[in-house]
């Protein structure tokens, strides 16, 4: 007797998945519809309620993540929905553009549903930073957070959800992924129905989202050189490295990796940096946590995240009070483990000669992580700035500011972002920092550039209330007014042949 077919059993993750997309695309279909003062009072209203919670997200990250420091993940929450709305407000992503000199006019088209992937060292700052960004260009979003941190950011995505529709944005326009798990978010990014991929995690996760056949904006491994010349004011150069490498306990892809100093200052640098709280490490030291940090399989990723003295304490050594490690290096290659990418605070240190030295060292740790990504330099020299930023294969360069807020924006005129574009060198199709305006296209009418063509008057014209063209007749009733023409016009033939016969 042949064996009956097993029933398929269902999965029930993916066909709740399946249904989020379908509320998705109603969203955006309605959110769209929405003009300028509508969309921002939802902008506005999410805003203000991520920043409320910033504290309270901020502690629950760290309980449920281990990593990072509370105050400094409510720092980056505060950025990414107050900060961002204030820094974005006067933007306007959803009226139509004029250009009356280039005789074009540009109308927006939002991408339509986003899938974002959340990464597990910043978890709350990038769903605030994702959502608000997806809002402010009417776009639908989907957020599915690292197993990591999932309690959490499903919370804080729901509290979003629930203030924008509160304020008028279309149910659906944000939710989440409460379980997500690899197999699950493979197929959803490969969804036909899904507009735009935004990926920010590990170089797994990023390569995943660009095989899914659908557009996605993703960014590569950092892996950042800083570099002190003999013009750097050597206390405020250390004050704002330390301050950057041990912000959130350097989970920041932007944080500094290795610290390149010019030899005629190293000395002094180092008693610096030792003055704001950086351990410098023996070589004994250096030893132990280069065989703590690095493991046969790559970094050790228990130690992400960790503070100085826990690190230390793992390594087999004591650092009191130190809010950073600081490893001497004699190599600046691949080859130390050391001088490769670091999510937490133990920065490298090597000795340069010059700026020719500084350049090639900073080329070569770069060459198997971190291409595209970022470096700072610490320098009043223009020359050194620009040969040192000319040569290094890094798309953002911060001068005289720490690189985990420098680069990523916050603390210079850079797009404040938590997802960092490494464009080509870094296998990304995205260039620079993500805004807002990645997130939006523009349809362009544009006219005859011959002088003698007119452009026309759009000003007022808006595409979501235009004024309504007189109605045509209905299809029935023009048939009547033809059937009755065309009776008349018989009637009228009939008497005059009549009236023909009867005079004959």
């Amino acid at each position: 007797m042949p064996e009956q077919a097993l029933l398929k059993i269902p999965d029930a993750a993916y066909e709740q998945a399946m249904l989020k997309i379908e509320r998705a695309r109603w969203a955006v279909s309605r959110f769209q519809m929405m003009d300028h003062t509508a969309t921002a009072r939802v902008v506005q209203a999410a805003a203000a309620a991520a920043y409320a919670k910033s504290q309270f997200y901020a502690e629950w990250a760290v309980r449920e993540t281990g990593m990072g420091v509370a105050a400094h993940k409510r720092q980056k929450n505060e950025a990414c929905s107050k900060g961002l709305v204030e820094l974005y407000g006067a933007e306007d992503f959803v009226s139509p553009r004029i250009d009356a000199a280039s005789k074009i006019v540009e109308l927006p088209r939002p991408a339509g549903v986003i899938f974002a992937l959340i990464p597990v060292t910043n978890p709350v700052s990038t769903i605030y930073f994702k959502t608000l960004m997806a809002l402010m260009t009417r776009n639908a979003i989907i957020l599915s957070p690292h197993p990591g941190g999932k309690s959490v950011c499903a919370d804080a995505a729901r509290m979003l959800a629930q203030a924008a529709q509160a304020a008028g944005a279309p149910e659906g326009a944000i939710q989440v992924i409460d379980e997500p798990n690899i197999p699950l978010i493979e197929k959803l990014i490969a969804d036909a129905r899904v507009d735009l991929v935004v990926a920010t995690g590990g170089p797994a996760v990023v390569k995943a989202a660009y095989r899914s056949g659908n557009p996605a904006l993703g960014v590569g491994p950092g892996n950042a050189p800083v570099l002190v010349d003999d013009t750097a004011d050597l206390k405020l150069a250390a004050k704002r490295i330390v301050a950057s490498k041990s912000f959130d306990n350097s989970i920041l892809c932007t944080n500094e990796s290795t610290l390149l100093a010019f030899s005629a200052i190293a000395d002094a640098l180092l008693t610096a940096l030792r003055a704001e709280g950086a351990h410098i490490c023996t070589p004994e030291e250096t030893s132990k946590l280069r065989n703590l940090l690095f493991t046969d399989d790559g970094f050790n990723t228990a130690i992400i995240g960790k503070d100085a003295g826990i690190i230390a304490r793992e390594a087999g050594f004591t650092a009191p009070g130190a809010k950073i490690l600081v490893t001497p290096v004699d190599l600046v290659q691949p080859e130390e483990k050391l001088v490769r990418e670091k999510l937490c605070p133990v920065l490298a240190f090597a000795r340069v000669g010059g700026i020719g030295q500084a350049i090639s060292s900073a080329r070569s740790m770069m060459r198997t992580a971190g291409r595209g990504h970022s470096a700072a330099i610490h320098s009043h020299n223009e020359a050194h700035i620009m040969a040192f930023s000319a040569a290094l294969p890094a798309l953002r360069v911060a001068v005289n500011a720490g690189c985990s807020l420098g680069a990523s924006g916050f603390e210079t005129y850079l797009g404040p972002s938590m997802t960092i574009g490494t464009g080509f060198a870094g296998g990304s199709s995205l260039s620079e920092n993500l805004t807002p305006r990645h997130l939006v296209q523009f349809a362009r009418i544009a006219y005859n550039r011959e002088s003698s063509e007119i452009f026309g008057n759009f000003a007022g014209l808006d595409p979501l209330n235009l004024p309504q063209p007189t109605a045509a007749p209905p299809a029935a009733a023009i048939l009547e007014q033809d059937s009755t023409a065309l009776r008349q016009k018989l009637r009228q033939i009939i008497l005059e042949e009549l009236s023909a016969v009867l005079a004959a």
